[in-house]
């Protein structure tokens, strides 16, 4: 039994912690990081490297859609809520991941439940933020962000994601946690 609820929760909570930070992200770049970067990078926190990569994102989005002054005080509100849901969902993986080892299956499924439910409400309160950014955009800029986040999810999903220390997953099984 308990293996079989990792086979399901497991995936399913890992592919979780990656869209909540993930779900506006852009596309990466193929430049590899200097030393130093690395170096510096490898004495952070879990936390300080996610906390670093919101800011990035949204940095490079900042960037790419060309944020005039005029357009600060909604932009504003759209980072502060990422960032916002990106430390209360670090925060939440992080107080389950501490209870996990001493849940039953029952509760083990309502606490995914509840992360579950979070995100979504997180990402009602990050969608809002982006329709009061999005309507000040200028054409050129909508352009850009229609660009930006059509298909984006789907390029997500089917990208392979790697984990330290586990095997890849056979077909069969990639097929199953993926509901298929």
């Amino acid at each position: 039994m308990k293996s079989a609820i990792r086979i399901v929760v497991l995936p399913a909570l890992l592919a979780f912690a990656f869209v909540a930070t993930a779900a506006w992200a852009q596309q990466e770049t193929s430049a590899t990081p200097s030393t130093a970067a690395t170096k510096a990078a490898a004495g952070k926190t879990h936390a300080q490297r996610r906390a670093d990569a919101v800011e990035q994102r949204i940095s490079d989005l900042h960037a790419q859609l060309k944020i005039t002054e005029q357009q600060a005080k909604p932009w504003d509100a759209f980072a502060q809520t990422m960032r916002d849901n990106a430390r209360k969902a670090a925060m939440a993986f992080h107080d389950r991941s501490k209870k996990l080892p001493t849940m039953n299956a029952d509760e083990a499924m309502k606490s995914y439940a509840e992360l579950t439910q979070m995100h979504a409400d997180d990402m009602q309160k990050l969608a809002s933020a982006w329709s009061a950014v999005y309507a000040v955009l200028s054409p050129a800029q909508k352009q850009t962000a229609d660009a930006m986040y059509r298909n984006q999810g789907a390029r997500q999903h089917m990208a392979p994601h790697k984990h330290k220390g586990t095997a890849p997953a056979s077909a069969a099984s990639s097929a199953a946690a993926a509901g298929g």
